[in-house]
């Protein structure tokens, strides 16, 4: 059984690629060590953007097995996703964000993390935000 430290550097790491190809390798890499993980990619206005941000981390980590379809697998990643963004909600007030989120699981560890470009134009910072929840496997 792995900790989660080791599941939150998986998200954080998936999180951070920059092609589907790239991408694709670290979920077999991580499947090989016992980790379901995926990324999807985001971008919007940030603060208006929260409950977006929520949905599409829960969808993408039912559509690729990462959890089950039920309640509390499903509020596990919703709630580590709010905290994520909670993480770097000042940073991204009245500003453009673009970027990904990594979700990864290892038995009862489940952990969000979001890598995002935040600004206008090119005049970007970067807000990185990881949080962690257990369920019961």
């Amino acid at each position: 059984m792995l900790n989660s430290k080791k599941v939150a550097s998986a998200a954080l790491e998936i999180a951070m690629t920059e092609t589907r190809e790239e991408e694709k390798q670290c979920q077999e890499h991580f499947s090989a060590h016992g980790i379901k993980a995926v990324a999807v990619d985001y971008g919007g206005e940030g603060i208006h953007s929260v409950s977006k941000i929520i949905e599409r981390a829960v969808v993408a980590a039912k559509r690729e097995g990462v959890i089950a379809d039920t309640h509390a697998e499903q509020g596990a990643v919703a709630g580590a996703t709010h905290e994520a963004v909670s993480q770097i909600m000042l940073k991204i007030i009245g500003l453009n964000i673009g970027g990904k989120i990594g979700i990864a699981r290892s038995d009862d560890h489940i952990s969000v993390a979001i890598f995002f470009g935040v600004g206008m134009l090119h005049l970007d910072e970067i807000a990185v935000a990881v949080a962690h929840r257990a369920v019961h496997n």
